[in-house]
């Protein structure tokens, strides 16, 4: 689905055909992250009970914050993983979230024993787990898919390059609050976990450069949005965006200004998610919520694996 957030004109088109839509010095910006297979399977010690394990973000070499499936995980409890390092639980985050300490580093382990976490409405196991990765991923990290990447195939960069379309990378670590509903009555109470990002120098110069020569800036994603409006905030005057590396957590909601994205190709998105309110934000609410009942009428796919929206 192609947007027009001024007109709010939808026209339909086949992913392939996104290049008709963008032109000469436009500016692709992905995200590069990389799902790690941080799902693993451990024992408790003593016991033996069976205990599921999701890796959420390194805090050092030994420590992970973890969501964790079991019972009395309390700290001082001491796990084995299956195929890997005996752990401990140090403390406790809230809800499931628990800080683990391995006794050694799981880094080397996770591709042996790792499986990639896959959002729960998935139920089959998928024979190939780099369809849950984009073509472009690069840096491991992730908890979750920067998914509306997952619809470029390389073939699809190189005809978009021949265009004279460009293409730069951002890094943002996508975890799992990104997908937790808001449930606050006013939006803007819901606390928004921070998520660890980057922007390089060199992905800098050429945002700032596009946008002196009149190109566009497309984020691609949601993550991507929140990476480079984090950015913003450091930008010198009279330039759009600066380096930047550490946690961000903006929280983009309807009334929002945004200062560098001027379109974005993201997927549909789940009601009462931070994702839907983004995307209200850039294109307005009553105009996404009007184009997501067409969506339904006309048999979209929403979701991880689902169709994409480009909004202009």
């Amino acid at each position: 689905m192609v947007l027009d957030r001024e007109s709010g004109k939808v026209q339909h088109a086949v992913f392939h055909e996104i290049g008709q839509f963008l032109g000469p010095g436009d500016l692709l910006v992905l995200n590069d992250t990389r799902v790690i297979s941080g799902r693993l399977f451990a024992n408790k010690i003593p016991g033996g009970g069976k205990v599921e394990l999701l890796l959420l973000r390194q805090e050092d070499e030994y420590s992970w914050e973890v969501l964790v499936g079991g019972k009395r995980l309390t700290p001082g409890r001491e796990l084995k993983v299956q195929g890997g390092p005996a752990a401990e639980v140090v403390s406790s985050l809230g809800g499931p979230r628990r800080l683990l300490r391995f006794s050694e580093p799981i880094e080397p382990y996770l591709s042996e024993i790792g499986h990639v976490p896959l959002p729960p409405y998935i139920k089959e196991p998928l024979a190939d787990p780099e369809r849950y990765q984009t073509v472009f991923a690069r840096q491991p990290g992730s908890a979750a898919a920067p998914t509306a990447g997952l619809h470029f195939t390389r073939e699809l960069f190189d005809s978009l390059v021949r265009r004279g379309v460009n293409i730069t990378s951002v890094l943002l670590h996508v975890g799992l609050d990104t997908f937790a509903p808001v449930t606050e009555a006013d939006p803007s109470e819901h606390i928004i976990h921070s998520e660890w990002c980057r922007i390089t120098p060199d992905a800098v110069q050429i945002i700032n450069r596009t946008r002196r020569a009149g190109g566009r800036i497309i984020a691609v994603g949601t993550t991507s949005v929140r990476v480079l409006e984090s950015a913003a905030q450091y930008a010198p005057e009279g330039e759009l965006v600066a380096e930047f590396e550490g946690p961000t957590d903006l929280f983009i909601l309807p009334g929002y200004q945004f200062k560098v994205v001027d379109a974005l190709l993201t997927n549909f998105h789940l009601p009462r998610s931070t994702l839907i309110m983004l995307v209200s934000a850039f294109a307005g609410r009553e105009t996404i919520l009007g184009s997501y009942e067409l969506a339904k009428k006309v048999g979209y796919r929403f979701y991880s694996f689902g169709d994409a929206m480009l909004i202009l």
